[in-house]
């Protein structure tokens, strides 16, 4: 949701935001919750010059009766009043409803520095590390998706993508998960359920160092909370929902402990708050048909340790590359090649107003393939929540939300394991891991 002011003073600002998301129906709300506002506010002015009068009606009606006098037509005054101010506050109530409405579905503010482009194909490129293991039939695409300025590794043989790694250890069995629980569920089996624990410790001791509360999230959440935190007509399709219940299972960590301030004053010392959310997710994956269906890379469960900060606003573009670092520094210390994107118009959803996307390289599919993002999503979270903090002065003021992916497991595991193969399909486990797993390859 965001703030009626930026229409009010620089719609040009949103009008440029939303056409450079190519969202041409929007654009047209904008003259249509100008109206709307103008004419909420002019109830809002006739309500208050109503009441002044009702106040001023009330003083005689008091001197009146003060002097023993019977004050009909001052009760009557008042008594109209009354009823006007009803009726007028009725109008204002339907004018602040539509006025919500529209603003409840605008998308954030688009940050300058997004780059226009129609999907995630057009996002842009900004930074590469590692140095890639790439299959010699590999290198045309490798060289497209790095405009030649990453010197690869070069290998004559073909690598294994994770699923046939799995297959070759029996590691992973997805033929029999999808017996019981449908396509895009899978069972995890020896080294891998370990690595799965160890992914999860190892980014929860990360997060640790830099300051952030690990926690729980329940894993369900009621309706109201979660409409407040994306868009609901646009995510809905992606949740699971209990029959008969207002509750969802979360899609992430990040939709609880956004909420979990929900309708509160946060005290300005507390602020940032820092929290690390470690569950498991839970997603339809609608629209995808047809995408990653083999192995375990686009699943409908997963585990997933998650960062999230409320800041005061003048700090969050700070904390966006802060948060940008920390989980760049996971995948330095995973020895996992990757490159970071700015996500495109086309791309970046309607409640981040930027949102950085960690790539790994990975060898057996030969391309770059998302593991994380990183959004600041400003107060458009914060508004529909309600979720302010308050300055010396008494003003509220709404905070800014942002969070990051620290590890995604399954999608980590799968660039773990094509990254780190050799040629009998051996994979190393990367040695800030092994501490955690108990063994330094796999099959152990």
């Amino acid at each position: 949701m965001i703030d009626i002011d930026l229409i009010r003073k620089t719609p040009e600002m949103v009008v440029d935001s939303l056409e450079k998301r190519e969202d041409k129906e929007k654009i047209k709300w904008v003259k249509i919750i100008q109206d709307i506002d103008k004419n909420w506010r002019k109830i809002i002015q006739e309500i208050n010059d109503l009441r002044r009068k009702k106040n001023d009606i009330s003083k005689r009606i008091i001197k009146c009766k003060k002097e023993g006098k019977k004050c009909t037509a001052e009760i009557k005054d008042s008594k109209r009043i009354d009823i006007k101010i009803q009726d007028f506050e009725k109008t204002a109530g339907d004018f602040k409803k539509k006025l919500d409405d529209y603003l409840w579905k605008m998308p954030n503010l688009l940050h300058q520095s997004v780059p226009v482009g129609k999907d995630d194909s057009e996002n842009v490129p900004i930074k590469f590390r590692g140095k890639p293991m790439v299959w010699k039939n590999h290198l045309g695409i490798f060289k497209q998706q790095t405009d030649g300025k990453v010197k690869p590794k070069i290998i004559d043989w073909k690598p294994l993508d994770h699923q046939d790694i799995s297959d070759k250890w029996d590691l992973l069995d997805v033929k029999r998960a999808a017996k019981i629980s449908g396509s895009r569920f899978y069972f995890l089996k020896k080294e891998l359920v370990l690595l799965d624990l160890a992914l999860t410790k190892f980014a929860v001791d990360e997060i640790i160092k830099e300051g952030f509360i690990p926690l729980q999230p329940p894993f369900m959440m009621k309706g109201d909370a979660e409409k407040g935190v994306t868009a609901f007509e646009d995510f809905e399709e992606m949740l699971y929902k209990l029959e008969d219940k207002d509750l969802y299972m979360i899609p992430t960590s990040e939709h609880p402990i956004v909420a979990m301030h929900m309708n509160e004053v946060i005290n300005p010392g507390a602020l940032p708050l820092k929290y690390g959310g470690v569950s498991p997710c839970f997603r339809k994956e609608a629209g995808s048909h047809g995408r990653d269906t083999k192995g375990i890379f686009r699943v409908h469960q997963f585990n997933k340790t998650e960062m999230i900060v409320f800041s005061k606003p003048e700090e969050s573009w700070a904390w966006h590359e802060r948060l940008l670092n920390t989980h760049e520094n996971i995948f330095k210390k995973l020895e996992i090649p990757y490159r970071i994107v700015n996500a495109c118009t086309g791309d970046i959803g309607v409640f981040a107003a930027k949102r950085y996307d960690l790539e790994a390289w990975l060898p057996g599919q030969g391309k770059y393939r998302e593991m994380t993002s990183c959004s600041n999503c400003l107060d458009w979270q914060s508004r529909r929540l309600n979720i302010r903090y308050f300055e010396p002065d008494g003003k509220r003021i709404f905070v800014h939300t942002l969070n990051s992916t620290a590890i995604a497991n399954q999608r980590a595991i799968v660039a773990l394991l094509e990254n780190n193969q050799n040629k009998k399909g051996v994979v190393t486990i990367p040695k800030a891991l092994r501490k955690y797993t108990g063994f330094n390859k796999i099959p152990a």
